[in-house]
């Protein structure tokens, strides 16, 4: 089971660009539109652009694969 519910991802939105986000993993939400990563801690997601994290083109590549391989970005 995932660590975030599919209908609480369905409604979480990118701070920055209101977006819809991608899990990527168990501890990471991704933007691949902006290439911004965002923490998930013991759960909860940390939705705050000062806590998110820039992705060069191999984690890029990575984060798009564990979400399951979408074609954004």
């Amino acid at each position: 089971m995932s660590v975030i519910d599919a209908r609480l991802l369905e409604i979480l939105a990118c701070p920055e660009d209101k977006g819809p986000l991608l899990l990527a993993g168990s501890e990471t939400l991704y933007n691949p539109r902006l290439r911004r990563a965002y923490r998930i801690d013991d759960g909860i997601p940390v939705l705050l652009v000062d806590e998110s994290r820039q992705v060069d083109d191999a984690e890029h590549a990575e984060l798009v694969a564990l979400a399951g391989g979408g074609t954004e970005g």
